[in-house]
């Protein structure tokens, strides 16, 4: 893995990790839904103009069509939507916490239900992994955590796990910054129908609100989707998805420095554990 490389997956893991720090400002003067549908209907009309303007085709194969569709259902509006409606009560930090758990739920899923092998190591890094989430379930539950909302951020995380494992050939065909746009297109008509029935459009207003939106749209959901990209064409998925267990260490980090969430010992602890979790199932699948 060369330098360029590491700088892309730093850079990957800074900006998904920051995307709910900045959707907590966001719900938190804004409807959720509504919010996240306008947000995915700018990248969405965005990344499809670069893509055309790259050359790329509107013409996708079946595997792409399967693709576009199964990720914008669940990734965009599942995984995200239930995010962004749960961070109305749910810190930031414990949000991507949770979120983080996802190469972990790939991986037990897929060694349990599709029967893939896994490695000792990654069998000792799920079990870590999970043992690190109970650490941080367990101080937070004194605290008046929503259990609700923390619910729904673990039902978003396993829907994308399911998608990640029913769709592996999106790569296949090119036209990936298309295919993007087209997720995204997706998920803001499905958020924007069910937000139109639930929610009332009004937002207050504020420089911070403003920037927060700005931000979650250009950065997280826009430049983060196409460096990933760029990266697993680089070194390849399984290598690329090791930045992963940086996921936890940046998201309360930039919590806690914008939002002044408070972290605890044993929430310090359970991050830890949790990051050496997913870098052990990782590297797990790279050992021949």
């Amino acid at each position: 893995m060369d330098i360029r490389a590491i700088g892309m997956g730093l850079a990957f893991a800074l900006m998904w990790s920051s995307a709910f720090t900045s959707a907590r400002i966001i719900v938190a003067d804004a409807p959720p839904l509504l919010a996240l549908s306008l947000r995915f209907l700018i990248s969405g009309l965005m990344a499809i103009a670069i893509a055309r303007a790259l050359g790329q085709s509107w013409r996708l194969n079946g595997a792409q069509i399967k693709s576009t569709i199964i990720f914008g259902l669940c990734q965009n509006a599942l995984y995200l939507g239930l995010n962004f409606f749960a961070m109305q009560t749910v810190e930031a930090s414990l949000a991507s916490i949770i979120a983080s758990t996802m190469p972990l739920l790939v991986a037990a899923l897929g060694w349990l239900i599709w029967r893939e092998r896994l490695r000792p190591m990654g069998i000792a890094g799920l079990v870590a992994g999970f043992a690190g989430v109970a650490i941080i379930m367990s101080s937070r539950l004194g605290g008046g955590v929503d259990m609700v909302g923390v619910g729904l951020c673990l039902i978003g995380a396993l829907a994308l796990a399911v998608a990640t494992l029913t769709v592996r050939s999106a790569s296949s065909g090119g036209n990936l910054i298309m295919i993007v746009g087209l997720q995204m297109l997706v998920g803001s008509a499905v958020l924007g129908v069910i937000g139109l029935a639930t929610e009332t459009w009004v937002v207050t207003i504020s420089p911070r609100w403003i920037a927060a939106f700005v931000y979650t749209t250009l950065v997280p959901g826009l430049l983060a989707t196409i460096i990933w990209f760029v990266l697993v064409g680089r070194i390849g998925a399984v290598r690329a998805a090791t930045f992963h267990f940086l996921n936890p260490f940046f998201g309360v980090a930039i919590a806690a420095v914008l939002l002044n969430e408070k972290l605890g010992v044993m929430d310090l602890v359970g991050v830890a554990v949790i990051a050496a979790g997913i870098l052990a199932v990782q590297l797990s699948r790279q050992v021949r």
